[in-house]
């Protein structure tokens, strides 16, 4: 059976909605000033590493924890809900553009948007 990371595309699927989705958030009023001061390169990698591990692309993820992640943005920048639904919005869109198909963008929405990352991210 293929991972949703295989039926996504794998890394180039993965890398190309990574940077359409980057361009979306910092575009976007409601979310792209907690970019502001952000490493973007470093940014997109670190989500395209989080998004294979998460799609099932490999079976370890390196990076920061996402509670660690979000923690400055969540209690000095104010990060809420409303913020999380943006950027799911945003990714949403964004594999629309892609063409991916409505059955693996539920699956994508259904991990990512999970309530156990939802409060990680919001550190509650």
């Amino acid at each position: 059976m293929k991972t949703l990371y295989e039926k996504l595309g794998g890394k180039e699927a993965v890398d190309t909605a990574v940077d359409m989705f980057y361009e979306k958030v910092l575009n976007d009023e409601r979310v792209k000033h907690f970019f502001v001061n952000t490493d973007m390169k470093q940014q997109k990698n670190h989500q395209k590493a989080f998004m294979t591990y998460a799609f099932g692309g490999t079976e370890k993820f390196t990076g920061r924890n996402m509670r660690d992640a979000h923690k400055d943005l969540v209690e000095k920048m104010g990060l809420t809900d409303l913020h999380f639904d943006a950027i799911a919005q945003n990714l949403v869109e964004t594999l629309h553009e892609l063409n991916v198909s409505q059955e693996n963008i539920d699956e994508v929405v259904t991990i990512v948007g999970a309530v156990e990352h939802r409060n990680d991210v919001l550190n509650r």
